[in-house]
């Protein structure tokens, strides 16, 4: 099992580097491939995928929407063509819900509608970051504040971890090994900030943004495993899929990649701005 996880975790460490440092279309479809299979594993677990189909009719307009935006913002590139994509993907689910009525629930639409923010316009942030100015560094805190915080927190919680910082939720996880986590992704940021400083930016402001932007991450990163975590035990089940051996799905892996890129592009607009 040990050697399943360690041959998945280098295979999906290969594709994302080539992935980032190629950026453009690679990038994006990339991007797009994991918000299609992401999306997929959502609505199985929110039960709006019905089992034993393939597809229904809430969810094929929702898949056209994913390759809408990601084809819009490779033409456009600009985040303001996010809010349209929302408005328009809930319209097409309406119109499902309505010509279709009773087929399905209106906690259904919803629920396909939060599928479509939660993997693929949150995952699209990746992108985003990429085409900022900079982009090209600054897009690698995006797993400095996710992947490098849960080492952290795993190696300061099992060192020093007394009080549990979600019992019911997550047992194993404590305080300590938040803060740990908070503290070890700010520190890598700072270290990230110097090598930017000296590289590319003549700015030693980059170091404390860096910081901070490893911090405010690390944070929001916990908040995004945890609540994947939630969602898995509000409707009982292990794992979103079997995609990454020794992982589980898109989602269990990206879980909190997801919910921390957008962060990264909101505080590095407005903090390099």
């Amino acid at each position: 099992m040990l050697k399943t996880r360690v041959a998945s975790a280098i295979v999906i460490v290969l594709v994302t580097l080539v992935a980032l440092l190629s950026g453009g279309p690679i990038l994006l479809g990339i991007l797009a491939l994991i918000s299609v299979i992401g999306y997929f594993e959502l609505c199985r677990a929110l039960k709006v995928h019905e089992e034993g189909k393939k597809y229904n009719a809430l969810e094929v307009p929702v898949y056209g929407m994913i390759l809408i935006y990601y084809g819009t913002l490779f033409v456009i590139g600009d985040v303001k063509v996010l809010l349209p994509c929302i408005v328009a993907t809930l319209i097409l689910l309406l119109l499902v819900y309505v010509f279709l009525f009773p087929k399905f629930h209106a906690d259904q639409v919803m629920k396909s509608l939060f599928g479509y923010i939660y993997a693929p316009i949150m995952l699209s942030f990746i992108y985003l970051i990429r085409i900022l100015p900079n982009g090209h560094y600054i897009v690698w805190m995006v797993f400095i504040c996710s992947w490098v915080c849960d080492t952290c927190a795993y190696a300061v919680g099992m060192l020093f971890g007394k009080h549990k910082m979600a019992p019911v939720l997550s047992p194993k996880k404590s305080v300590e090994g938040g803060i740990g986590g908070i503290v070890g992704s700010a520190f890598v940021g700072a270290a990230f900030g110097m090598l930017m400083e000296m590289k590319v930016v003549d700015d030693p402001n980059v170091i404390w943004v860096m910081a901070v932007v490893g911090a405010v991450g690390a944070v929001i990163s916990q908040v995004g495993d945890l609540s994947a975590s939630a969602i898995k035990r509000n409707y009982e089940i292990k794992d979103y899929g079997t995609l990454i051996p020794g992982h589980g799905g898109i989602l269990d892996r990206f879980d909190s990649v997801i919910i921390t890129a957008p962060i990264v592009y909101f505080l590095a607009s407005c903090l390099l701005g």
